[in-house]
């Protein structure tokens, strides 16, 4: 695995002069963001050695270098997932590259079903910690201690300085947020009304298909991480509703400027 990381690595820096500071990973229906970039080098997942490609409709594929908040930054605009059928290895691979390319902070971006009866549909939450509910985990296997420990501590996964700061910009531009537990499951069916209960009652707000597995192989690596979730449909008994992906991402994109706000001005003060 290191060297397919050098190889990413080195492809990347043969085709871009930005050094990145900032990783950024957007979501379903958030790929909006890179309007704010100024954009350097755009770069096709499928030209990078050793890339996943997205197979996802709503994400793009491509590695955006540019300006952001005054800093250089990396983008996927476009992840990948699980349910593609990639492994979590897989999954992270972009994450260690990023670690290479000399980030040392990563924001990640989704969309999730809503479980906390208080939330309504176009919830923004900040997460402030996550179930791994995968079946696996990316740092199962051999370890490599140049990337980390063999048992990495995940006592404080989400920096509590970024969740502090972002709740503050939010109040300054009268943006209503919530902060939340993420629980990550593997898709790609939308959850039942059980499982969704059964989600509340582990002790989570809100559920998803990404964001866990690209987190903990950042934290294995030391990276302070912060991430954003728009809630685009809610899973409360009562208000449970048949959703098809365009309904996620259309209440994404609508409530994406919101995210992008706070984003933006995040990475600026940072």
């Amino acid at each position: 695995m290191l060297q397919q990381i050098n190889e990413a690595v080195q492809f990347l820096q043969s085709k871009t002069e930005v050094q990145p500071s900032i990783g950024i990973v957007l979501g379903t229906g958030l790929g909006g963001l890179v309007s704010e970039i100024q954009i350097k080098n755009e770069i096709s997942y499928d030209e990078i050695p050793h890339f996943p490609v997205s197979t996802v409709e709503s994400h793009s594929g491509k590695l955006i270098f540019g300006e952001l908040g005054g800093k250089q930054v990396v983008a996927m605009q476009g992840r990948f997932h699980y349910y593609e059928g990639y492994t979590l290895e897989q999954v992270t691979f972009p994450i260690r590259v990023f670690k290479q390319l000399g980030i040392d902070r990563l924001i990640v971006s989704n969309a999730s079903g809503g479980v906390n009866p208080d939330y309504e549909v176009g919830e923004i939450m900040i997460l402030n910690d996550h179930i791994n509910f995968f079946p696996g985990n990316p740092l199962i296997g051999k370890n490599y201690p140049e990337l980390g420990p063999r048992f990495p501590d995940m006592s404080d996964v989400y920096d509590a300085d970024m969740i502090e700061l972002a709740q503050n910009i939010a109040q300054e531009e009268n943006i209503r947020v919530a902060t939340g537990v993420y629980l990550g499951l593997t898709g790609p069916t939308l959850e039942t009304p059980a499982e969704y209960r059964m989600v509340r009652i582990l002790g989570a707000d809100a559920v998803g298909m990404s964001t866990v597995p690209e987190i903990i192989a950042a934290r294995h690596m030391e990276i302070p991480c912060f991430a954003i979730s728009i809630i685009t449909d809610l899973g409360v008994p009562g208000k449970i509703k048949k959703v098809s992906v365009q309904d996620v991402i259309e209440v994404a994109s609508r409530q994406e400027p919101k995210m992008t706000k706070i984003i933006r001005e995040l990475i600026h003060r940072v």
